[in-house]
This record gives structure tokens, C-alpha cells and sequence, in this order.
């Protein structure tokens, strides 16, 4: 990282001994091509026997710091990676994308970190509707998925949403950094307490061009075309195991949601709600998110 961005990145918010333990450990950052795009990926080594691999993907907009200050947790025993998808965060663009090219993003990070063993995807929101599709064209890659309050909608509820949805893709530019920090807001809009973690994502989310300060994103990227495929057959047909993690006060999430969501998961599988979480649980709950995480992986360790 360049010396003179480091500066913009230390969280001035009240934060408690673990996020700063967790910033002290802040992975090593690589880069890796795929189809002729710099994947960009943070990963942090098990520190002890490692029990297996876990990829962790971001929301829409996103980027791998949206996971910083939770792996070093889960890197106990655990090889971690968390990437930025093309078009988001610090990897590169491309003319088009799709779910198939997101899938490629992913699998060029797990063979660039040299995962062997039960691996393991965890996706949030968007990054959800991207394992799925992982889940599927590849599910005998993994052991299994873990979908973070990704809205994975029946086909009518999902045509709703596309015409309500407002269109992301024009960027602003701004000539202070702290200017366009004011701006920061997690989308879709929610309370969040902790206010330090909101901070961090906020800091690592702009970049410095010719034209100012600017969000990490493509406008290509974020149109709303990304969730238009048919990501409840892409569940459905995983093969691996599968796991829904979501939190107890997301707009997106009601009952008529979660049941479908079984039904593409199976009943046996786990569903997991966090108590006290809006969409954006990992912020909200972190702790409980890594406890209801490593539960999860326990209970499939035991099955193997």
C-alpha cells in the first residue's frame, strides 16, 4: 500500500481491543489475473493445523475489508481469503460482467491461495447470490456455502424488486477525502451502533483518481442487471452443503422469504438468525456472527 493512503485509513471512532488486534493482523495483500482482470484478495494463513479454508465474498459495492476485521478471528484455524470481485474494491474491471465471470474471480483466488481440504464459501448479500452460482457449477470443489442474508427472492418477488430498485452506476467525485467520507452510507440504508466498523468500510471504500476522491466501484459493476438471473435454481441446484445465516431485523428478510429459502436449502440444513442484526449482520453482531459461523463448520466438521 502507498505510504501516503495509509494515513486515510486509521479509524478516528471509539473501537474496542479486538478491532485493533484484528487491524494489527491485516493479512497479506495479493493480486492474482484471471481472464485477463487483477483479482485483488487479503489472506491470512491458519495459525495453527488448519481444519480447512473459508473464501469470503462481499456485498454489491464491496470490497475484501468488509472482512478484515473478522478474519484474523476465524484464521485460528482456518485458511482465509477475502476478495474484491472484478469491478469492486482494489481488483480491476472488465467490459461485461455476469455470475459466471464472478465465479471465475473466486476460483482464481482459492488456486492462487493454494486451498487443499474442505473449503468453504461465505457470502454476504450479493456475495451470496455469487456462491450460489459457485454452488452450483462447482459444488464438488467445495465442501460447502454459507449465504449471509443474501435475498434470494421466487422469480415474481424478484421482478417486483427490479422495478423498485434505484439504479447505482453514475459516480460523483470529490476533492476532499473527508468530504466524501460524510457521504458514506451502507446500502440498503440501516442503523448500525457500531459506528467504528461503518468507519472502516467507509475508509477503505474511496480511492484517489485524476478527478478526485470516488467510490472503489465500476459503474458497469452495479447495474441492476447483476441480479437478474435466476439465482434461486442456481441454490437449489448446489451440491455441496449449504447453510443460511441472516439477521433478525433485515427488511429483506420475512417469513414468507425464509421459507422459501428452505425449500431451496433443505430442511435439514442450517438456518441461522442473529439476534439484534440488520442486513449487514457482520457489522452489527460481529461476535455472534463468528460464533453462529464457526457452529456452522463445526457441525460439518463432525460429518466428515
Amino acid at each position: 500500500m502507498k505510504q501516503d493512503m495509509i494515513k486515510y485509513l486509521k479509524v478516528q471512532s471509539p473501537a474496542p481491543d479486538w478491532f485493533h488486534a484484528a487491524m494489527a493482523d491485516a493479512g497479506q495483500s495479493r493480486f492474482v489475473d484471471v481472464k485477463d482482470c487483477a483479482v485483488h484478495y487479503l489472506y491470512w494463513p491458519s495459525k495453527r493445523m488448519a481444519q480447512g479454508n473459508l473464501l469470503l465474498v462481499h456485498g454489491g459495492g464491496g470490497h475484501a475489508h468488509w472482512w478484515s476485521f473478522l478474519a484474523p478471528m476465524l484464521a485460528k484455524d482456518l485458511n482465509v481469503a477475502a476478495l474484491c470481485l472484478s469491478g469492486m474494491g482494489d481488483s480491476g474491471s472488465r467490459s461485461c460482467y455476469d455470475s459466471d465471470i464472478r465465479v471465475a474471480d473466486m476460483r482464481g483466488v482459492i488456486s492462487d491461495a493454494e486451498f487443499s481440504g474442505p473449503t468453504y464459501v461465505l457470502g454476504h448479500s450479493f456475495g451470496g447470490f455469487m456462491a450460489s452460482r459457485f454452488g452450483q457449477l462447482y459444488g464438488n470443489e467445495l465442501t460447502g456455502i454459507i449465504i449471509a442474508d443474501s435475498p434470494i427472492w421466487a422469480p415474481q418477488k424478484r421482478e417486483e424488486d427490479q422495478k423498485r430498485r434505484p439504479r447505482v452506476g453514475n459516480k460523483r467525485y470529490y476533492s476532499d477525502f473527508n468530504e466524501a467520507l460524510k457521504r458514506f452510507r451502507l446500502m440498503p440504508s440501516q442503523p448500525c451502533e457500531n459506528e467504528f466498523l461503518v468507519e472502516h468500510i467507509g475508509r477503505n471504500s474511496l480511492k484517489l483518481v485524476s478527478k478526485g476522491w470516488c467510490w472503489k466501484w465500476d459503474g458497469g459493476a452495479m447495474g441492476n442487471h447483476r441480479f437478474g438471473e435466476p439465482f434461486h435454481e442456481y441454490l437449489a441446484a448446489a451440491t455441496c452443503r449449504k447453510a443460511f445465516l441472516y439477521g433478525e431485523r433485515s427488511k429483506l428478510m420475512d417469513e414468507e422469504t425464509l421459507v422459501f429459502i428452505k425449500s431451496l436449502i433443505g430442511e435439514d440444513a442450517p438456518v441461522i438468525g442473529i439476534p439484534e442484526a440488520h442486513h449487514h449482520l457482520m457489522l452489527d453482531q460481529p461476535i455472534a456472527f463468528v460464533t453462529a459461523l464457526r457452529g456452522i463448520l463445526a457441525s460439518w466438521y463432525s460429518e466428515e
